[in-house]
């Protein structure tokens, strides 16, 4: 289980929307309270978060702004290939994290176990606090009309409060679709 961060990424109407706490954590002491953990990539189409650590979050974004930029930017052919590069490589295969990403066509939750989920309902969440994020967000999903950035800062805020390795110094990046 990664014990690092929260990411919550939400698709509703016309808006995509993905955010994460600024936590960092080294043991049982938080080190850090600002650190960004999302960011728009590949022409500012795709967003991204990442639960891991910095160095690994790195690496992987470069690597699938790669492939984007080599499969003209489909997200999913992109990240099935970052997946098999991430289960097969040698040096890859060390890092233990989780990202999201997500565009105007999809969303996927991407592992190096090589799992590429694209989810039911237009809800990712991956973290330490993921499942309390997932189930804040699609609560406010069926019982708000709040626009998905809306729902991802709620999200996370409630997230912040049962979570103790989020905090809520909350980052948020949307792409209006």
């Amino acid at each position: 289980m990664i014990r690092s961060t929260t990411i919550l990424a939400v698709r509703r109407d016309n808006q995509i929307a993905i955010g994460g706490d600024g936590q960092v954590t080294l043991g049982d002491t938080a080190i850090k309270h600002s650190a960004k953990k999302i960011r728009k990539i590949h022409e500012d189409s795709v967003l991204l978060g990442f639960a891991g650590s910095a160095s690994d979050a790195l690496t992987l974004y470069e690597k699938l702004e790669s492939k984007l930029e080599q499969y003209r930017g489909n997200l999913q052919r992109a990240a099935v290939e970052l997946a098999r590069d991430w289960r097969s490589d040698r040096v890859l295969r060390r890092v233990d994290a989780l990202m999201i990403a997500m565009d105007a066509d999809g969303g996927y939750l991407i592992s190096g176990a090589g799992d590429v989920i694209s989810p039911d309902d237009n809800v990712l969440a991956i973290g330490s606090g993921g499942s309390v994020a997932l189930s804040a967000a699609k609560a406010l999903l069926s019982f708000s009309s709040l626009a998905a950035k809306d729902i991802v800062q709620e999200g996370l805020k409630i997230t912040s409060r049962i979570c103790i390795y989020t905090n809520d110094e909350i980052a948020i990046e949307s792409i209006e679709t």
